[in-house]
């Protein structure tokens, strides 16, 4: 996205936050995961911002795993136990699932521009704001992804038909997709990928580039797919509903 696409959003976050709580706290928690990381940085940019622009009279506090476990960050804002939160929508898909439609395979146009156009196109809509707001949360700014992509272990494919019986190691709606093609969908944990593969425990991965490159899994392929385009997880930062009445 461009510095000023960057900016303009910042400028807008920035007035929300300020229109919202003229007398808010002057910290705010805010649930990761992780480390820090480049899925992190537009959250670690904000908070500089936040701070920078207010003085050091607004704060926003990053916690990495501290406060919540990912996948119960949505639970967490819908009971006022952080303010802010990132969270993928793969994670509990009955919970949010009109943002799902963004996680479609086989698009086209997948820069991480248009990506990040198309995400806030989506948190704009009506339903999509009511769907949300069950929670008592309002999406706040989209994380990009690449699409992801497979990297395998095993022989050659020759045609669709080999993706019978291949172990697979990914999200739901993906694995969907490739189940359709009869791959099984095998679970292990993210730190754990690589050694999987290395002794047959799964055939293949398939991720963003990102945790490719975090897990090795590209060391040990013997293919991989570089155009399939199979979706993209969809993972943004949100917050309790009552902090957002621009």
């Amino acid at each position: 996205m461009k510095a000023t696409k960057t900016a303009l959003t910042v400028s807008l976050i920035l007035t929300g936050f300020v229109a919202a709580e003229a007398h808010a706290a002057t910290e705010w928690n805010v649930s990761l995961w992780g480390k820090r990381r480049a899925f992190t940085e537009n959250v670690e940019k904000l908070a500089e911002l936040v701070e920078q622009k207010t003085n050091g009279d607004f704060k926003l506090v990053l916690s990495y795993g501290g406060l919540s476990k990912a996948r119960e960050n949505l639970d967490g804002i819908s009971f006022g136990a952080f303010e802010m939160a990132q969270f993928c929508s793969f994670y509990h898909t009955d919970k949010n699932p009109t943002i799902t439609v963004t996680e479609l395979p086989f698009s086209q146009d997948v820069s991480l521009a248009r990506v990040g156009e198309i995400y806030t196109e989506v948190f704009n809509h009506p339903e999509v704001k009511k769907d949300l707001a069950r929670w008592n949360a309002t999406l706040l700014m989209p994380t990009p992804l690449p699409q992801y992509n497979i990297a395998s272990k095993s022989d050659d494919l020759e045609s669709l038909e080999d993706f019978k019986g291949l172990r697979v190691r990914g999200p739901g709606g993906i694995m969907s997709v490739l189940g359709k093609l009869g791959a099984v969908k095998t679970t292990v944990p993210f730190s754990e990928v690589r050694q999987s593969m290395d002794s047959g425990v799964i055939d293949a991965a398939s991720f963003a580039p990102h945790a490719h490159l975090a897990t090795n899994t590209y060391k040990v392929a013997n293919w991989v797919t570089t155009n399939l385009n199979l979706g993209s997880a969809n993972c943004q930062l949100l917050l309790i509903q009552k902090h957002w009445k621009c």
